[in-house]
């Protein structure tokens, strides 16, 4: 289908970093229908110092004392998983994604044979980390939480500068909180973005719930990216703000609907309609028993169903006519 959504399961960090909970959030989205399922790579101590503190909603999320650094250092994938986590999404049918947050993940990342380099909102005012996914990815989605118009701008700037092809950009429209409260989601931005920059857009999302994605495909996103988890109870970041496996198939479903009922555009009668035409449209008929040769007028015509016989668009060439023979009450006229 060429209207078809790219959707991503973003399983994230929600593994806890285990590689058994990371297989089994492979095997729900696979089953929900996702054409991805994405983690994040990260080697903890290149992208975060001691001093970092967490953000709110990962500290009312942990509910624990240590730091941003000791956290995120538990949900570390080892090289190794990568791979027999690729291997095991090819036995699902699933594509493999993951987010590099640093120049040791990219290159793994691209080492794997992925084509399609997933930037964060967080990097995208990191400009050698945009000149390297460039280098190493010739598709590019890129999320915009916490951005501004110029600061996507720039980024982009920086993409096609680095040699990556307009069309092979993505724009995720996206809000970094979570989960994010319905008014400051601004979905309309992403009209805004496709129309300013002329890119491919998509919508990232982070609301409790799956109504805000699908209004995202309706209004055109092309890629939907949304968290989910095996238990919103377990421990961790992200849990909380992400969908549960029933939810996310409820989502995708939804999704391949609105795919399927948003059509080519051209309005014209449906072929799952084109049998009510004659039963709900309505013919000129006679409103009273009418003599051959009377003058057919308003007084002796009314218009009713079925639509078989001549269609009140042509009131005026009848009206004025003589009855060419007896008419009964409700019998469609004849000319």
């Amino acid at each position: 289908m060429s209207n078809r959504i790219l959707i991503i399961a973003e399983a994230g960090v929600n593994h806890n970093g285990e590689l058994t909970l990371a297989k089994k959030l492979i095997d729900e989205a696979a089953n929900a229908g996702a054409d991805y399922v994405k983690f994040q790579t990260f080697i903890a101590e290149k992208n975060i110092s001691r001093y970092a503190p967490k953000a709110a909603y990962q500290q009312e999320n942990t509910r624990s004392a240590e730091s941003q650094l000791e956290m995120i250092k538990k949900l570390e994938l080892s090289e190794k998983d990568h791979w027999e986590l690729l291997a095991y999404c090819k036995t699902k049918n699933i594509g493999f994604l993951s987010t590099p947050f640093d120049f040791n993940s990219i290159r793994l990342i691209k080492e794997m044979g992925i084509t399609v380099g997933k930037i964060p909102s967080g990097e995208i005012v990191n400009l050698p980390y945009l000149r390297a996914m460039s280098a190493a990815f010739p598709e590019i989605i890129f999320s915009t939480g916490m951005a501004s118009m110029k600061e996507i701008e720039q980024a982009l700037g920086i993409l096609l500068q680095s040699g990556t092809d307009k069309k092979s950009i993505t724009v995720l429209h996206c809000n970094t909180e979570y989960p994010t409260p319905m008014q400051d989601v601004n979905l309309s931005a992403m009209i805004s973005i496709k129309n300013e920059f002329g890119v491919k857009v998509g919508y990232s999302d982070h609301t409790l719930g799956i109504e805000v994605p699908i209004a995202a495909v309706a209004l055109g996103a092309e890629v939907i990216e949304k968290h989910f988890t095996l238990d919103k109870n377990m421990k961790g970041p992200d849990h909380r703000a992400s969908l549960d496996p029933v939810e996310l198939k409820a989502m995708v479903d939804a999704i391949r609907n609105i795919e399927k009922a948003m059509g080519d555009g051209i309005k014209k009668p449906s072929p799952s309609e084109m049998k009510n035409i004659e039963i709900v449209r309505k013919s000129i008929v006679a409103g009273r028993d009418i003599k051959k040769g009377e003058i057919f007028s308003p007084d002796n015509l009314e218009i009713k169903r079925p639509g078989i016989g001549i269609s009140p668009l042509e009131w005026d060439s009848v009206v004025g006519k003589a009855a060419i023979r007896d008419f009964s009450a409700d019998e469609i006229i004849e000319l």
